[in-house]
């Protein structure tokens, strides 16, 4: 597998002129690719790198060119065609002169991360002379399906480990596939040292091998060459920043073995635990959110974030007594949690991978195991979550979407304090199943859904304890609840493979049924009926922490089912009005420190 190639910045222009040249079959139309980029928010990350030493910004340079290889490495796995089609994509721009036409493509590969795009009405459709995106992405066989991988796991179970392991790649059992990793892992002997008995495994596999049959291969090895490179560069990154950082370069150093091992532990461990300075970085694969068959392969993401040191202690000093709030959640087996979960607000640097786009905040690891050991960090990305652009956007729906009376009740304070605590949630409630599974194997698909809508409820939950302790005055409330229900507010139809888009029409549409919103017959417009509230987000947490416990995928898709209805009166009403009132439909994020 050859090194993929990092990606070039097209600088976006909104005159979109037709090219004379004619592309061959498979490029979008000029016209259709417009749609999309007269749509299209341009926002510039430029945070004030001035404080850093010298140091400091050599171990940036080195993180920047490992997250071009973790971009690589993403776009790979969302789409086998992925590296090819923008290779030749990028050959076509030099050879026609660099027209604004191919540059546009290059733009729209940018803003999607590969040849995928999601279309005005939320359909999936490739730009590029690719195949229709498949549920398998690139981490499982292209055309293998959720039903021939489940007969293969029921006759094979002792497989399911390894098949359904969150940090592998799934491929058939042919020689030529086998061969091809035998010989990978010849080629990088530190990959094979750190995993002990893998290349016999194969070699037995290779004596049976069968189109019909499935193994699978540690992410290291199926990214042999990226996974080197990326040891090589954080080692250099740690070497750079270790007079200034001695905690920082302890990290990276164990996440460079991390990548290669494809065990976080040793560096979970320092990254939950370390008291770093001005520099932080979210590094590997964690979010699930791509995997359209299982939804347990995890995708690679890398984020270089700078603390705001005032704002993080502000935050800090803010969070206390969560076990008060975990010993409230309407469920029966409260669990003993952290109280100093480690919180920073930072300005993004740079994203690769999973993290890039409007990425607001994170909290990692997901593994329960580890967070019961070491505890969980939180990332809030200030200069995304505090964006006046972006929020110019969202109010710009919200005041589509409410009654008049609503319409000065959500301001991008409460979006930043339910965000918050939307990871702290992450934290509460439910974490295993009761057979003692963690939720995404016990959930399989449904987990992310169902997970991101208990952090959701969990930060609505929390609010009069909140405004009781005083974290909270009364103009607060009512902005976080208000940013509670612009969340749940769709402007398209969501797709099942939307986790976020899934969970937010659940929760929409049960805040409905149950009484909390209404929304007037005439003008379809929504009201908010406060004195309902907490009664009706308590009864969906408590649907929500049942369904985890229970661990029931075909359940729990049951639920998700149930509750994703969409009426055209009703939900496109709301929907087309939002459409029509926001100047911009997607975000694209730039960075100084890219050169963008």
């Amino acid at each position: 597998m050859k090194p993929r190639i990092a990606l070039v910045v097209a600088f976006i222009s909104f005159a979109f002129p037709l090219a004379a040249q004619k592309l061959p079959d498979g490029y979008w139309a000029p016209e259709k690719v417009a749609q999309i980029l007269a749509k299209t928010q341009i926002v510039k990350l430029a945070p004030d790198l001035s404080t850093l030493t010298e140091g400091e910004r050599e171990c940036v340079k080195y993180l920047l060119a490992a997250g071009n290889i973790v971009q690589g490495i993403y776009e790979d796995a969302r789409h086998p065609e992925a590296t090819a089609s923008v290779v030749a994509l990028r050959e076509l721009h030099e050879s026609t002169g660099k027209t604004s036409r191919t540059g546009d493509l290059l733009t729209l590969y940018r803003l999607y991360q590969g040849p995928i795009a999601a279309t005005l009405d939320n359909r999936r459709e490739p730009f590029l002379p690719v195949k229709p995106q498949s549920p398998a992405r690139n981490v499982y066989p292209r055309d293998a399906t959720r039903e021939e991988l489940d007969a293969f796991l029921a006759a094979h179970p002792d497989s399911r480990a390894t098949i359904l392991g969150e940090r592998t790649v799934v491929r058939r059992a042919t020689r030529e596939n086998l061969k091809r990793d035998l010989t990978m892992l010849a080629r990088f002997p530190i990959i094979d040292a750190m995993h002990p008995g893998l290349s016999g495994r194969l070699l037995e596999q290779l004596d049976a091998a069968s189109s019909t049959a499935f193994y699978a291969v540690p992410q290291s090895l199926a990214y042999a060459p990226e996974t080197a490179e990326l040891f090589r560069l954080l080692n250099l990154a740690a070497n750079a920043v270790g007079a200034d950082d001695d905690e920082l370069a302890r990290y990276l150093r164990n996440r460079a073995r991390d990548l290669v091992s494809d065990d976080y532990e040793s560096g979970d461990a320092s990254w939950v635990t370390g008291r770093f300075k001005r520099l932080n970085a979210q590094i590997g694969s964690y979010e699930t959110y791509d995997d359209a068959i299982y939804g347990v392969k995890a995708f690679h993401s890398l984020s270089i974030l700078l603390r705001d040191e005032e704002a993080s202690g502000r935050v800090a000093n803010a969070i206390g007594n969560l076990q008060t709030i975990e010993d409230s959640l309407p469920y029966e087996q409260h669990r003993k949690v952290r109280e100093n979960v480690p919180v920073g607000v930072y300005h993004v640097i740079a994203d690769f991978g999973q993290a890039r786009g409007g990425n607001t905040a994170t909290i990692l690891p997901n593994d329960p195991l580890m967070t019961s050991r070491y505890g969980r960090t939180i990332l809030l990305r200030g200069n995304i979550m505090k964006s006046d652009a972006l929020f110019t956007n969202t109010k710009a729906a919200w005041d589509a979407a409410v009654a008049p009376a609503l319409a000065s009740h959500l301001a991008s304070d409460g979006n930043f304090h339910r965000t918050l605590w939307h990871e702290i949630g992450h934290y509460l409630g439910v974490d295993r199943d009761e057979r003692g599974r963690p939720l995404d194997v016990a959930l399989e698909n449904a987990a992310d859904p169902i997970e991101e809508m208990k952090s959701d409820l969990v930060a609505l939950f929390a609010v009069p304890l909140l405004r009781k302790s005083g974290y909270y005055d009364d103009s607060m409330v009512r902005s976080v609840y208000a940013s509670g229900i612009m969340r749940t507010i769709q402007n398209v139809r969501p797709i099942r493979e939307q986790p976020y888009q899934t969970m937010q029409l659940v929760q929409f549409n049960w805040f409905l049924d149950k009484g909390l919103i209404s929304v007037d017959p005439k003008t379809t417009r929504i009201s908010i009926h406060y004195d309902r509230y907490h009664d009706v987000v308590a009864s969906l947490l408590g649907e929500i922490l049942t369904i985890q416990r229970a661990g029931d995928a075909k359940g729990a898709e049951a639920f998700l089912a149930k509750w994703m209805r969409w009426d055209d009166g009703l939900h496109e009403a709301v929907a087309k009005r939002i459409r029509a009132s926001q100047k911009h439909r997607f975000a694209l994020m730039t960075y100084e420190a890219l050169g963008d």
